[in-house]
């Protein structure tokens, strides 16, 4: 096999917490991850010359060691001994910088394409041991599917697959820097935290309206303040039939989830006249795990 072309999935977190900060700087996190159907297209191809060449369709985007693909081709010819080299085409769909994981998964791509091209025969623990390495969320990006995410989000325990519902997400036109908004997380006793046992109950039960009610994302406590414009957005979602909304990741994105596909219309059409969002995608919940 000398080329491969493989989706990356964008994720959202149905729920996120952060329960302490540790001596090596990284946050503790109790989180759930789920795959969502909007992706990036990245083709693997081999190449002779023994070099990693990374062509991006976004001019601004790096194509060196500073772009997550390329830190995983290297990582992969390192590891394994690889002796040719690749040429990795990334279409980029999911935004940047937008709390949906899109350079995680972009990552997680290539580990999951260099390992068939290349017939290493790497089990899935493997690829998510080497993507650690990488990043907190590329061992979810390998995985895919539902998932509680512990320690730094390296951490996965599989979860039964939630119901499938109709996602609408909007990212407004601001980026947040995930480092930035950690550091400035105010953690504090008796503080409100997510209830992401609550969360994996009603996933393990199958109840949308249950996970609807358990979203919880902490990081709001402080984006939502930094940029309002997220709290606007939830607004015209849950006015317009969310079941409820939230901020992906660190932000700025907002899902929200719907019950049927006719309900995201009106929620789509509002945020399209409030001028408030830069992208706005429809996708559904993605089941199907590597």
């Amino acid at each position: 096999m000398d080329n491969i072309s493989l989706k990356a999935l964008a994720k959202i977190n149905l729920g996120l917490d952060v329960t302490g900060k540790r001596e090596d700087g990284y946050h503790d996190v109790r989180m759930i991850m789920q795959s969502i159907h909007l992706y990036d297209r990245v083709e693997i191809k081999k190449t002779r010359s023994p070099k990693i060449r990374v062509e991006v369709n976004l001019y601004y985007l790096p194509v060196d060691e500073n772009n997550l693909v390329y830190k995983a081709a290297a990582i992969m010819k390192e590891r394994y001994g690889i002796k040719e080299g690749v040429r990795i085409t990334l279409q980029k769909f999911i935004p940047v910088a937008a709390g949906l994981g899109g350079g995680s998964s972009d990552a997680a791509a290539v580990l999951v394409g260099m390992n068939r091209m290349f017939k290493l025969g790497l089990k899935q623990e493997e690829l998510m041991k080497v993507g650690a390495q990488i990043g907190a969320d590329v061992p979810f990006c390998v995985m895919r599917g539902t998932a509680l995410a512990e320690g730094i989000g390296e951490k996965l325990t599989a979860l039964p697959p939630m119901p499938k519902c109709p996602v609408l997400i909007a990212k407004p036109g601001v980026s947040v820097s995930t480092a930035e908004v950690y550091q400035n997380l105010k953690l504090y006793d008796g503080m409100k935290h997510p209830d992401i046992d609550g969360m994996i109950e009603a996933i393990q039960s199958k109840d949308l309206n249950g996970i609807a009610a358990k979203m919880e994302n902490i990081l709001e406590t402080v984006t939502i303040p930094r940029y309002p414009v997220i709290k606007e957005i939830k607004k015209i979602m849950m006015d317009n039939g969310a079941l409820n909304a939230m901020m992906s990741g660190s932000g700025p994105s907002v899902f929200g989830l719907f019950r049927e596909e006719k309900d995201i219309q009106a929620a789509y059409e509002a945020l399209k006249a409030s001028e408030l969002v830069k992208n706005l995608y429809t996708s559904e919940i993605h089941h199907n795990r590597r």
